[in-house]
Parts: C-alpha cells; sequence; structure tokens
C-alpha cells in the first residue's frame, strides 16, 4: 500500500496517507524553531561584532544557506533559506531590478543543484510574507524545498496537461488571457501576469514567461532580464491594496524534474496570492476548503473589472471578490 522508498525517522520524515494517495511531511523538530525575535536578534542579518547570526559576513547581496530547522533532510530532500537583502526592514517589492535579478538567479541555481539529487523529484521556490501568513521571522527571505515526492498540486496540473488533447493545456490558457484582455495585471515582451479567471483566494495573480520553459533554468537570458520590473510592478501593486504591507504567498510551479514527458508539457510559472480580503479582514479556510478541499468563491459584490487601489499604481482583480 505504500510506495516504495525511505521514510525517515517518526519526527522527521514523510508518511503516506492512503486515504488521498498522498505523502505528507513530518517535521516534529521545526516546533522549537526561532519565533518572531526582536529586531536587534534577527538570525537572517548580517553578522556583526559580538552578534554572530546565521549569516557570518557583515553585509551581502543575496544569501542561501540550508535551513537549521528544515522540514526535509537528505536522503529525504533538502530545505534552505533564501535571503533577498541584507536590510532587515525591506521587502522584496522595495529591492531595484538588479537586485531582482539577481534573486532569480539564486532560484535558477539551487534549482539545478538539487534537481540533480538523486532523491529529488521536484523543487519548490516559495517566499511567505506576513505574521498572517505565519511568518515566524520578518528579514524579507524565501525558501527553497526539494521534495522526494511530487506535490499534490503539481501532480494535478500535470495530470490535466497529459489528458489536454487539443495542443497543449498552459499555452493555451495564456492564450486565452491574452485575447480577452480583461485579467491581464501586467505585461512585457516576455511575461504575462493575470488574474485566474477561477481564483481562489481575494487577490491572486499568475506570472507566465511568454515562450513555455518547464524550470527557472530553462529560461532565456532576455526573459530572465525582463521578470524583475514585471515582478516588482505586481508586488507593488499588491502593497498599494490597503493602508499596510499585504500579506502575500509568491511560489514557483516548476516541472517534476526526473519526469521527461511531464517536462515536455509543463510551463513553469508564479503564483502570487493573498489572504487579505479588506484592511483588517483576511480570509479563513472553512470546513469545507480544508476538510474537503471544495473553495468556495463568495461574492460579496459584484461588478465588472475594477482596478486596485484607484492609481496608476492598481491592479486588476477579479470579478467577483473572493471570501474562504
Amino acid at each position: 500500500m505504500v510506495p516504495p522508498g525511505p521514510a525517515g525517522s517518526p519526527e522527521q520524515g514523510i508518511r503516506w496517507d492512503a486515504l488521498a494517495g498522498e505523502w505528507v511531511v513530518i517535521a516534529a523538530a521545526r516546533q522549537d524553531r526561532t519565533f518572531l525575535p526582536p529586531a536587534d536578534q534577527c538570525p537572517l542579518d548580517p553578522s556583526a561584532p559580538g552578534r554572530p547570526t546565521e549569516i557570518p559576513a557583515s553585509s551581502y547581496d543575496v544569501v542561501v544557506f540550508e535551513n537549521r530547522f528544515p522540514s526535509l533532510r537528505e536522503p529525504l530532500g533538502r530545505c534552505e533559506v533564501v535571503c533577498f537583502t541584507s536590510d532587515h526592514d525591506a521587502s522584496f517589492a522595495r529591492l531595484t531590478p538588479r537586485r531582482a535579478r539577481t534573486v532569480l538567479e539564486a532560484w535558477v541555481d539551487r534549482t539545478e543543484v538539487l534537481g540533480a539529487l538523486p532523491e529529488v523529484r521536484q523543487v519548490y521556490c516559495f517566499e511567505n510574507r506576513g505574521e498572517e501568513i505565519g511568518v515566524t521571522l520578518h528579514h524579507p527571505h524565501g525558501q527553497i524545498y526539494a521534495f522526494p515526492f511530487v506535490t499534490p498540486r503539481t501532480e494535478q496540473m500535470v495530470a490535466q496537461a497529459r489528458g489536454y488533447a487539443h495542443g497543449n493545456l498552459f499555452d493555451d490558457l495564456v492564450a486565452a488571457e491574452l485575447r480577452a484582455g480583461t485579467r491581464i495585471v501586467a505585461r512585457n515582451e516576455h511575461w504575462i501576469a493575470f488574474v485566474p479567471e477561477a481564483a481562489r483566494w481575494p487577490y491572486e495573480v499568475r506570472i507566465f514567461p511568454a515562450a513555455r520553459v518547464p524550470d527557472l533554468p530553462a529560461l532565456g537570458e532576455a526573459a530572465r532580464e525582463a521578470f524583475g520590473p514585471l515582478y516588482l510592478d505586481v508586488l507593488r501593486r499588491f502593497d498599494a491594496l490597503f493602508d499596510r504591507p499585504a500579506p502575500y504567498i509568491a511560489a514557483w510551479h516548476q516541472a517534476p524534474v526526473k519526469d521527461q514527458e511531464a517536462r515536455r508539457a509543463f510551463a513553469a510559472h508564479l503564483q502570487v496570492l493573498s489572504i487579505r480580503r479588506a484592511p483588517r479582514e483576511s480570509s479563513s479556510s472553512t470546513t469545507s476548503v480544508t476538510s474537503a478541499c471544495a473553495v468556495t468563491a463568495q461574492s460579496d459584490w459584484l461588478r465588472p473589472w475594477h482596478t486596485w487601489g484607484g492609481s496608476n499604481r492598481a491592479i486588476t482583480s477579479s470579478k467577483h471578490r473572493l471570501e474562504l
């Protein structure tokens, strides 16, 4: 009943959910990880005399290191931390396009290196921002998970792409958004950002490269250079929504690293979502979402496509306000 492969220890490893047909990561040791320390005790700041941190340098641009409190350890994958800047009070949205390019190159490098590990099946780069999302450190940073299995969401997308009989599912999806034009948030020669038609969150954007690639290492030079300005624009629009910085999740969906058929059909893309639905309100999961995985889009108002923020920094939102 359980697929073959190492499972780890009772405190650190993976377990097979036979009813759902999914692997579950067990990481009891993460209960003891650093939790919202004072700013002057942040472990992601540069080291200073008398105050060593995780980063043994007095300054840095972008840093990647192995997580001290990982969900996954070799030979069951790996977890790494990516620090976007040495400035504790900054954010990704406040980076320069040049620094955003450096972060992208870090994601590219780690996807290649981690994807080459024999046990790894998927590399997942992401950023959580804001206490509402569940961050435990405020310093601008993201994480990279190298999974020993293909995650359920990716499996679903791969299955949909394989079952699509009219060409490539991702290509047709992006082409339809370009034709409609009503949900496009931002666009340049190499990238398109749009609100998905079936958005699951109060605010959600998907960013696709104009030329389909299976993962970040496959991006060409021009696409890599064009990514930063567009992504920073999208993040700044999220921050313009309310009277304070937006909590969000930004996650790269990449093709499984060792499934060549899936890689030929998959389109790497970035999903950015916020659970905040009003200045002081965030969406919470109901029983139907948490237990049944049935997402309900409840419209508290219906009107044509509108803009977020009411200025040239605004962002296109979905037709129906989503409340979960």
